[in-house]
Order: C-alpha cells, then structure tokens, then sequence
C-alpha cells in the first residue's frame, strides 16, 4: 500500500480529463450544429467545405444577377412593344397617304403625325434606361470599326474579326443635265421660259409661262423636284434623283419641245407622246463590290465564309451567310475604286476601294451566370433609333414617298421583331440558368452539409456516454482519494 503515489487517483483522473475533453466536444458540436468547428477536427473536409461555400455563395448571387437581367431584358422588351406599336401606326399612315384621293394637304398631315412618331421612337431609343444604363440607344451593341461605312450592324453569329472586301463601283443617283434659271444675280428677270407649258418631274408637275420671272421658275421647279422625290444641283447644273441605286428614276416629261429648249434638254433620246410632249428617263446604279478581291493585306475573316452573298439597294450594303449571318451598312456616297480621297493631313491620294471592317464584341453587356471567373452570358440590343432602322428620311408627301414607306417601315417592324425575337431568346436562356444554378446550389449545400454539419442524434448519444462517464469518474476519484486513509489503520 502506497501513500505518495495514488496511481488508482491518477488512473482515474485521466479518464476523468479525456472524458471531460470529449464531452467538451460534443457540447460544442450540439451547441453550434457544425462536425467542423476547427481546422484540426478534420483538415480536408475544412479545406473542401470551405471551398464549396465559397461555390454556393457565387451560385446564389448568380441566381440573382439572372433574375435582374431578365429585368433587364424585360424592361428593353417592354420598350420595343411600343416602337412596334408606332411603327404599325406609321405603316397606317403610309398606306393611308398612298391611297390617290388624299391632296397634298391630306399626306402632309399624315406626314406631321409620322414625324412626331419619329421623334417618339428616337427619344424612346435614347431615354430607356435600367440603373442608369442605356438598353436601347446601340451602346449595348457590338462595336464595329470602319472607315468609308455608316450604320454598320452586325447579328450575333458574325464572330469576331476583320472583314475586308472592294467597293468597285458607287452607287449612283439619277441625274440629268438642264439649264438652271440665275437667281444670284438676275432674280427677277424674265423670259427665260419661251412659251407656255409645263414640265414634270417624276409625276410633280410645274406649270411655266414666259412671264413668270427667274426666282418663279425656280421656285416651280424647286417645288416639283421637292414632291417627285429629286434635287437641284446649281454647282454642276443638274437634276437629280434623291435616292441612289437602279431604283431610283428620274422621269422628266416636258409640255412641248421649247420648253425642253428652255432647260437645255436634248430630246434626241425623248420618246415623243400622243399629246406632243417628250419625256426622259434616267435611273441611277447600285453599288457593286467584291467580298473576296485580290491584294488585300492581312487576313479577310470572309474567307470563312465562302458562301456569302451581298445584296445592293443603292449605297445600302446587306451581306448575309447561312447560319444568321448578316451585316448591314450604308456606303460612302462617291467611295469606290478609283476615287481620290483627302486624308486627315489635308493630302490626297487614290483609293484602292477596299473597306476593312473590325467586329468585336466589346459593347455588349455581359450577365454573370456562374460562380467562377468566364462563366458569362453576353447580350447584345443593337440601336432602335429611327436612323438605325432606315426610316429618318420616310416622307409620304412626295410621289412615290407613300409607297416607299410602306416598303422601309416593313422591314422597320422587321428589324424590331427579330430584336424583340433575340430579347425572348435571352429571357428564356437566364430562366434555365437561373433554375439550373438553384439546383446546383441546392445539391452542393446537401454536400457541404454532409462533410460539416453534426449528426444530432449521434452527437446526443455520445454526450449521454460521456455525461454518464464523467459522473461515474467523478465518483471513483472521490473514493481512490479515500484509499491512502486506510494506511492509518495499519499505524494505530
């Protein structure tokens, strides 16, 4: 029997303390709920949950970032509603001033209200907003560079690159050569119309007598070239149609051969009518290019797309391929092969014709739908404004304006459609991102909720076990603390 070391106290004191320990534990896990409260309870699960949280937090935010740009997208929708709307009123009004009975008086008030739809459509295009941001005005568009090109567009499926192809003739306005009244000098002179008559431009009559002074020809010719959709040139001294390409005509018909005379014409060409008048017919030429010409520098993204074809309605350039491919642009009135241009330097040299176009895609505005670094949705709203559309220039006042209108405000509506088309398509998308990201969320929290949250019961268990071990330890401390007294007996 010993007395200064009690090893039945010790022995039951390290029990004691590993239960104590243990019990510690288990009340930390029941009061937290978490397996994982410290690095050193499991060092890789800690490093593989908190990992995955880190994923489950991304995930969740981009459940959110999904949901507000289908706000966006909606927004953008909502918008394009009413510019169809009054792009349909529009075509109302075309149809409406194409009809023969309207007087002049008649369209120009149809043409008051189509200018003020206009004007709507292009603040609409420049105002809608979300958060600050522009959706409608082509900042959210895809930037393309090029020199020579106006109102360059491009679908979604154009990639990324260089386009390059020739302009190897400009398109053309119809024109004819005539003698214009001197209103500079001589304004109110007289006798430069010879007899009695008439001269009609594209349908717009002016009627002429001799007593009519220089200013009043002019105003009358002035007057029916503004209607029959045509110009005065007084640099070059000619006639011309307002419109460039194959389809724009300049019909003139004069009342007899003086007043032909009178204007310069030569009416060798004339066809004569029954009624004695004589009339002639000029028409102007589109465009042509080459989208895979020769002796180009660097690389032409065109020649992945050997099946490209390109359309011409005078200076307005539509090339198209298989799969949506398309671009759209206006050239440069005069840009061709041959054409002397004057660089920045005020210097001039002779153009090869050749326009090299750079598609990116830095504009458009990119969604984050994933919780790691790319894991992007780009969208792309090309401008909605009345110029973008080709309709700033609708005018149904003059001859033939009503039916071009109905024509132009066609492929307006369109335009917008396939926008609005692309607008549902990027809706439905976030919609299956956005279901898809809360089902991985949700089955990534099941995971993580495996590797670091307690296991209620089996925590419960455990504590009754060591709750009950440290009573009974406590116990028999307290009587192997008894032990050394029985060494008195031994004494007495």
């Amino acid at each position: 029997m010993r007395i200064n070391e009690n090893i039945s106290a010790v022995i039951t004191n390290k029990h004691l303390l590993n239960t104590e320990n243990s019990l510690s534990d288990v009340m930390e896990r029941l009061s937290s709920g978490l397996k994982l409260n410290h690095a050193g309870d499991d060092p890789s699960g800690m490093a593989i949950s908190k990992k995955m949280q880190a994923q489950i937090d991304g995930l969740d935010q981009a459940s959110t970032n999904a949901l507000n740009g289908s706000s966006v997208l909606e927004t953008a929708d909502g918008a394009l509603n009413e510019v169809t709307n009054m792009l349909q009123r529009m075509r109302e009004l075309a149809v409406q001033a194409a009809n023969g009975t309207n007087s002049l008086s008649d369209k120009q008030a149809a043409q008051d209200e189509i200018d003020s739809l206009r004007e709507e459509i292009d603040r609409v295009s420049s105002t809608t907003e979300f958060n600050t941001k522009n959706l409608l005005d082509g900042s959210l568009d895809n930037r393309n560079y090029a020199e020579h090109v106006t109102l360059a567009q491009t679908s979604a499926e154009v990639e990324t690159g260089t386009y390059q192809f020739k302009v190897e003739q400009a398109a053309t306005r119809a024109e004819e050569a005539i003698t214009i009244p001197d209103i500079s000098t001589d304004a109110s002179g007289t006798g430069f119309i010879s007899s009695e008559g008439s001269v009609s431009i594209n349908g717009s009559s002016a009627s002429l007598s001799p007593d009519m002074t220089n200013s009043e020809v002019y105003e009358a010719l002035r007057n029916a070239a503004e209607i029959g959709e045509a110009s005065i040139d007084q640099e070059d001294g000619t006639l011309k149609s307002t419109a460039y390409g194959k389809d724009a005509l300049l019909t003139l018909t004069f009342s007899n051969a003086d007043i032909a005379a009178d204007f310069g014409v030569d009416l060798s060409n004339a066809t004569e009518n029954p009624d004695g008048s004589y009339t002639i017919t000029e028409s102007g030429t589109d465009a042509v290019v080459d989208l895979n010409p020769s002796g180009i520098k660097g690389t032409n993204a065109f020649s992945d797309h050997a099946s490209a074809t390109a359309k011409l309605e005078g200076n307005k350039l539509t090339i198209s391929d298989e799969g949506g491919f398309k671009m759209t642009m206006k050239l440069e009135s005069g840009f061709e092969e041959g054409s002397i241009i004057t660089k920045p330097d005020g210097t001039t040299e002779t153009s090869d014709g050749v326009i090299s176009m750079d598609v990116t895609d830095i504009g458009m505005m990119q969604f984050q739908i994933g919780a790691n670094e790319n894991q992007l949705m780009k969208i792309k709203i090309p401008a909605m404004d009345t110029k973008s559309m080709y309709i700033d220039d609708v005018d149904v006042t003059t001859i033939n304006g009503a039916g071009h209108a109905i024509s132009k405000l066609d492929d307006a509506i369109a335009y917008v459609s396939a926008a609005r088309s692309s607008l549902g398509a990027y809706t439905n998308r976030l919609d299956y991102s956005k279901s898809s990201l809360d089902t991985t969320s949700e089955n990534m929290t099941q995971a993580i909720s495996r590797i670091q949250d307690a296991d209620m019961a089996e925590e419960m268990t455990e504590y009754t076990k060591d709750n009950v071990l440290q009573q009974a330890a406590t116990s028999v401390l307290a009587q192997a603390n008894q032990l050394p007294q029985t060494a008195l007996q031994l004494l007495q």
